[in-house]
């Protein structure tokens, strides 16, 4: 350590502690102090003070319990460093009630079997003070001498048996719809809050939380503020099997309150829309909303009261989905924002395009719509927010694929594909008139909010891939299907479906009318990947299709196998079975495409696999070998590694499911790199989940990445799903460790891997920038600083 002591007197002092708080665990304990003490006594003593008060003026109880830790300690939202443009009428301050939604049912907010009578239960008191059937007693309240002959109460008839407060009527489960319901919390330019959840009998079910973007799309974790991490999991499994009050009632992740308050507000709300019988005095929950157009051209932020439109706010967005900067506005834009503002407040959704500005009032209103049905209670639309893929009509050349995201019954993303003969994306290697067909094709999408009906393949397809064009529109039809609160009629949509087993020897276009399978045609792949065409089969391959065909179509996948054709006839089933998925209207698990995750590293590299999915299955896998400086070894890597990758190849594909590969035996003499490639499999799964099971910024494990110029690589060590330690190598030109370092490496080394205790956040595990007290510590650092943000990538979920 003298080297060290020696390297501080020269000028460099230990840096500051680390600034994030330390991990959470379940039941996040909080310290109390004096202050809290006095903070929550106040806090009581004010709540006990004001709540004759709330019964006085029929208002609901607040119905969202908030934690008093560090509210601070999340990042402030953005929104606020925005002055309103100045055509708001109202500038929208974050309305009280927000924060207690006005529809709040208590025990007897709206049972559903009470006369309409009891509609309201908070103005039960009064119903008692002047019961319908009784006259008399108004007057003798009036009159205190009428007491005396207390005819009116001698047989109050009426009061006796009240029919409103009789029998109280208890809240049925029932009151509450089941189903899955989606809303937001509030307004905030780096984007909101939201909560999917399933509902039953009266109980979350099942929830997926999300922290979106500006354009209101679910971030990864690892994109959001850090102090987020870790609460996505901590509050499902606060919220989960709770009902309405008591999820209202769970305590925040301390250093993600905004957050944590976000989603409570988002699971109330989504609560109310599942009522059975929708509060009668409130049109929209009370709060400032948020809507963006289809197109990502602007933003909306929308404020309401419970039933009328106070106030609206237009921001532009920039090419990449932000909130541009009011600094960087144009004239145009100023201009466009100062037009339609007010027709927006005043007209809504259905204000008329402004002269000048009649392409920017569209995507404008289009915003202000979004923001609009995020807002109202009883929203109607006929689609479950959410991922969807579906595939349009298959041809012997391929097939067309769309993954979109629907919010609010609108197309919101689009994302779409070219798939070749054996189902997988074929990207630029497409034809080169399909490829630059994709981005109009896009914006056209995009542009119309959904899929085009009454799709004419001359006026709505791209030229030069007018049947790709039309395979798109109607793969996102078919989307839009899948996502429907009420299902149509029948299990598979109709049409013809291309099936491939997840190892490309046979291709099957299935053809499906009413749930049934009508006719199948069966092709064969040669070794070199392509189709064999029919007149080049052999008279046994000739055979043998023919065998299959008529047996798939008679027996499905329970037809037999063709006697020393086994391996042929399980594939034949295999795209059966796939065919069918393809053409299945529920959405699947797994999102398809190619994902790439690695396994724990060690000091000498790490192991890569990129997973290529369709409908779950493995249908493609790439294993490799990585030096410290995460370039391929190939041929230099171990040799019993180099013999073990084509084996574990092999046999992954083989295994086809996430839960098969775990089962496959190690490569003896290379169990660990066995084990590594199975854990980076496990992972490319973990990436491709529509809904992540255990959502979380980073996997648990040890991953490594270099800078940009291979010359430094830091391993990071995650735990608890965030990074806690870190190790600085310095590589030489063959990626190898170098060991002779100078005093400034030595330095940038030493900070980097002894500024944090190993149990929280890492000091630059989150927004790292460089440091150093001269320039060649900087330029160090700054090589360090990219590696970790690498090595954050290969962790990232």
């Amino acid at each position: 350590m003298k080297r060290y002591d020696a390297l501080r007197k020269k000028g460099w002092d230990d840096r500051e502690k680390d600034r994030f708080t330390g991990l959470h665990t379940t039941g996040d304990i909080i310290k109390e102090n004096t202050h809290l003490k006095k903070l929550i006594s106040l806090t009581v003593s004010a709540a006990l003070l004001l709540a004759p008060l709330a019964y006085t003026i029929n208002a609901p109880a607040l119905n969202l319990k908030v934690d008093a830790v560090s509210a601070a300690s999340e990042e402030a939202p953005a929104a606020t460093a925005k002055p309103a443009p100045k055509p708001t009428a109202k500038p929208a301050a974050t309305p009280k009630a927000t924060a207690k939604p006005k529809p709040t049912p208590k025990a007897t907010a709206k049972p559903a079997a009470t006369p309409k009578a009891t509609a309201k239960p908070a103005a039960t008191p009064k119903a008692t003070a002047k019961p319908a059937a009784t006259k008399a007693p108004a007057k003798a309240s009036a009159k205190p001498a009428a007491t005396a002959k207390p005819v009116a109460t001698a047989k109050p008839v009426a009061t006796a048996k009240p029919v409103a407060t009789a029998k109280p009527v208890t809240v049925k489960q029932a009151v509450y719809q089941d189903g899955v319901y989606v809303a937001y919390g509030n307004a905030n330019s780096k984007g909101t809050e939201g909560a999917k959840i399933t509902i039953k009998d009266g109980k979350i079910a099942d929830i997926e939380l999300m922290r979106t973007s500006p354009k209101i799309i679910d971030n990864n974790a690892s994109d959001n503020y850090s102090g987020v991490w870790v609460a996505y999991g901590l509050m499902k499994e606060r919220l989960l099997g709770k009902t309405r009050d008591q999820a209202a009632a769970v305590d925040a992740v301390s250093g993600a309150t905004r957050t944590s308050t976000g989603w409570k507000l988002s699971v109330d709300r989504a609560f109310e829309r599942s009522l059975q019988d929708k509060p009668s005095d409130a049109t929209y929950f009370e709060g400032e909303h948020m809507g963006v157009d289809p197109e990502g051209k602007y933003a909306v932020f929308a404020t309401y009261d419970a039933n009328k439109l106070t106030a609206v706010k237009l921001y532009p967005l920039t090419a990449t989905g932000a909130f541009a900067d009011e600094k960087t506005y144009t004239a145009e834009q100023t201009a466009a924002i100062a037009a339609i503002t007010p027709v927006l407040l005043a007209k809504g959704s259905a204000a008329q395009p402004v002269a000048g500005f009649e392409a920017q009032t569209k995507a404008a209103v289009n915003a202000f719509w979004d923001a609009e049905q995020n807002a109202t209670i009883n929203n109607t639309s006929a689609y479950v927010d959410g991922f969807y893929s579906s595939y349009g009509t298959a041809r012997s050349v391929g097939v067309e694929r769309a993954d979109v995201i629907i919010r609010n019954g609108k197309l919101v993303s689009v994302k779409l594909y070219r798939l070749g003969t054996n189902l997988i994306d074929r990207g630029a290697t497409a034809y080169a008139e399909v490829v630059k067909a994709n981005a109009p094709m896009t914006a056209k999408l995009l542009a119309n909010g959904s899929y085009i009906a009454n799709y004419d393949e001359k006026v709505d397809g791209i030229s030069g891939a007018t049947e790709s064009s039309h395979g798109w529109n109607q793969a996102v039809e078919r989307s839009f299907e899948k996502a429907l609160k009420v299902p149509t009629e029948g299990k598979y949509f109709d049409g013809k479906f291309a099936g491939v087993d997840n190892q490309s020897k046979v291709l099957l276009l299935v053809d499906i009318d009413a749930d049934q399978v009508t006719g199948i045609t069966m092709s064969l792949f040669g070794t070199d990947g392509k189709l064999i065409a029919n007149d080049k089969l052999t008279a046994d391959q000739k055979s043998t299709v023919e065998k299959l065909t008529a047996g798939l179509l008679a027996s499905g996948v329970q037809t037999a196998d063709i006697a020393g054709q086994e391996a042929v006839s399980a594939a034949a089933k295999a795209a059966l079975t796939d065919a069918l998925t393809n053409a299945s209207k529920e959405q699947g698990a797994y999102k398809d495409g190619t994902f790439t995750a690695y396994g724990d590293a060690y000091d000498k590299g790490t192991n890569r696999a990129d997973v290529t999915l369709r409908n779950g299955k493995i249908v493609n896998v790439s294993l490799s070998r990585l030096g410290m400086n995460m370039v391929d070894l190939g041929k230099a890597a171990y040799a019993n590694v180099q013999k073990a990758i084509p084996v574990l190849t092999a046999n992954f594909l083989a295994a086809g499911t996430r839960e098969g590969v775990q089962q496959v035996d190690a490569v003896s003499g290379a169990t660990s790199s066995s084990n590594a490639l199975k854990a980076a499999v496990d992972r490319a799964y973990g990436k491709a989940e529509v809904v992540e099971t255990e959502k979380a910024a980073y996997f648990d494990g040890i991953f490594i990445g270099a800078s940009a110029d291979k010359s430094v690589n830091v391993m990071v060590t995650t735990k608890f799903n965030v990074p806690v330690t870190m190790v600085v190598y310095y590589l030489d030109a063959n990626g190898k460790v170098r060991y002779n370092l100078t005093d400034d490496e030595l330095l940038v080394k030493y900070e980097i891997e002894n500024t944090s205790n190993g149990k929280s956040l890492h000091k630059y595990g989150y927004r790292a920038a460089a440091f150093g007290a001269n320039d060649t510590q900087k330029a160090l650092s700054a090589k360090a600083i990219e590696a970790i943000k690498a090595a954050l990538e290969t962790a990232s979920k």
